[in-house]
């Protein structure tokens, strides 16, 4: 089993430290091993479920739904169809977030156009 120092779990998660420490502390990031000397230690699995909770903070979770999806994980195969259930509600309010961003975007699109027009009629 490979194993990972803080620092290179930080560099391959992403995440600092002190966010590595804190979702620790709030129960996202449970069963980190140690070392003798009460070092943490990082395994794949960290890594992966890390990876899982980066997504999920990057399509903007809130950190209490994340704990609920963290707990309800760690009860097991009998919570499949609730954690199914919380991630397709975070899908729909992700992908209302992404129509709101697009027409944003196009919105912003247009008033780029606008101003390049502005300025290649001042520059003739």
């Amino acid at each position: 089993m490979t194993r990972y120092t803080p620092a290179e779990t930080v560099r391959r998660s992403g995440f600092s430290l002190d966010t590595l420490r804190y979702y620790e502390r709030i129960g996202l990031l449970e069963g980190v091993d140690r070392t003798a000397g009460g070092r943490r230690v990082f395994s794949d699995d960290d890594l992966g479920w890390l990876g899982l909770l980066r997504c999920l903070r990057d399509t903007g979770m809130p950190i209490s739904a994340m704990c609920r999806f963290a707990e309800l994980a760690r009860q097991g195969d009998e919570t499949v169809a609730d954690r199914v259930e919380l991630l397709e509600q975070h899908s729909v309010a992700v992908e209302a977030q992404l129509e709101l961003l697009l027409g944003q975007h196009g919105h912003l699109r247009d008033k780029i156009t606008h101003y390049r027009a502005l300025l290649a009629a001042d520059g003739s």
